[in-house]
């Protein structure tokens, strides 16, 4: 073989590995980004719950006077909700969300007046699409929250991640300890 042919080849050679690392490299950018578009969903859907929740506690304070310590617990949750910078700063002010605004609803079963209020009835109905949208969103960032961590971890990804040190893997964005108990234990049918 001559010098010329053994240089095209190491040039090909050369070229392939470019390539894979390159290949590499933009598949952990691709999945990077897809995380941070994640994260900005959680967020701008976090941001709409926690511009409606006034509007919920002032709706029911005109029926429910006394409940001011609930109230205050609502909207504490909603300050901690907003100042969340980390993903495990927001998963834990949303179950704290959550809490305080089961006790709100709670509030409406005692005051057939304010479930039967319009205005009430139509804030409820968003705060579950909202609720829904935030399941949605975490199912998602989760999914690419995976999908990144594993890429960050597996041969020989982890290699091109090493030499560039650029990705970080992420946290998941996880329920409560109390609530995968209530979504693990079945429900009691009894007749």
């Amino acid at each position: 073989m001559s010098i010329g042919g053994i240089i095209i080849i190491v040039l090909v050679i050369v070229v392939v590995i470019i390539a894979m690392i390159a290949g590499m490299y933009n598949s952990l950018v691709k999945l990077n980004e897809r995380v941070n578009e994640a994260w900005s969903d959680i967020t701008v859907q976090l941001k709409y719950r926690a511009d409606l929740i006034p509007n919920v506690i002032e709706t029911v304070k005109g029926y429910a006077k006394h409940e001011k310590e609930t109230f205050q617990m609502v909207t504490e949750a909603r300050t901690a909700a907003m100042g969340a910078k980390t993903v495990k700063q927001a998963a834990e002010a949303e179950n704290a969300m959550q809490g305080a605004l089961s006790k709100i609803f709670a509030i409406a079963e005692a005051y057939p007046e304010l479930k039967a209020n319009e205005n009430f009835k139509t804030l409820q109905m968003q705060l579950q699409d909202t609720e829904d949208k935030i399941q949605a969103a975490r199912r998602f960032y989760n999914s690419g929250a995976k999908d990144l961590n594993t890429k960050i971890k597996t041969f020989p990804t982890n290699i091109i991640n090493n030499m560039v040190g650029h990705f970080k893997t992420r946290d998941y964005f996880e329920v409560a300890e109390t609530e995968k108990a209530k979504i693990e234990k079945a429900p009691e049918v009894k007749f």
